[in-house]
């Protein structure tokens, strides 16, 4: 049984991948950032599902890191949350710079510590458009990196780099998974905006598999 650390946000797609390496049969180690976002719900619910699996987790602050890196609406409150689908040039605004090269290399550095042989993190084709931390490209070169940038040479695993959020929701509804158990609203309020380009791509996901999100909405229009 191979140890792995999953990247777990709390969202759906990263719901979906810790799953994905239970089922593959994987000893997982979850780790979750706090890294300034404009709600820590998502952590929240992370924890939650950690503690119900028995899988260890570690949730890790880096605010810090906002000193450095601003100017996301996702960091910063005086930047509106957009609404909209995520093509659109709006949703750029969302982009937190360098983030998941900062979150691999502290992963990869938690992986090396506890004998760890891989990073998984939930990047997938739906962001390719506007992430560029989340492209092939990019997964490619820190793979290459992370083999050589220690002793321990660790794979970063994508294993839904190819599929959009409707195929990894497919895959997980495959899996018997019940996504109550997940946060995607960029906002953090009692319910889901329904709004914000995270739900959008959310409800769309659920209605190219035909289901209904089991998660409440402020809106759905």
């Amino acid at each position: 049984m191979a140890k792995v650390v999953v990247i777990y946000s709390g969202g759906m797609d990263s719901f979906t991948v810790l799953h994905r390496a239970i089922k593959d049969g994987h000893e997982v180690y979850a780790l979750s950032f706090n890294y300034g976002q404009r709600h820590v719900k998502e952590l929240d619910v992370a924890r939650q599902v950690t503690d119900q699996l028995g899988v260890p987790h570690k949730i890790v602050d880096i605010t810090a890191i906002n000193e450095l890196i601003a100017n996301s609406s996702l960091t910063s409150d005086a930047a509106a949350i957009p609404e909209g689908h995520y093509e659109e040039a709006s949703m750029q605004s969302t982009v937190v710079p360098n983030r998941n090269m900062i979150l691999l290399s502290l992963a990869i550095g938690y992986a090396v510590s506890i004998g760890a042989e891989a990073v998984y993190y939930g990047a997938h084709s739906g962001d390719h458009a506007i992430y560029p931390d989340c492209r092939p490209e990019f997964v490619q070169k820190m793979n290459d990196v992370s083999r050589i940038a220690n002793y321990e040479p660790i794979e970063i695993a994508v294993p839904y780099l190819h599929c959009d959020k409707g195929e990894i929701l497919a895959d997980g509804l495959a899996m018997g998974l019940d996504y109550s158990h997940t946060w995607t609203c960029y906002n953090g309020r009692e319910q889901a905006c329904g709004k914000c380009g995270a739900c959008v791509e959310r409800l769309e996901a659920f209605a190219s598999n035909n289901c209904v999100d089991p998660l409440a909405y402020e809106s759905t229009t």
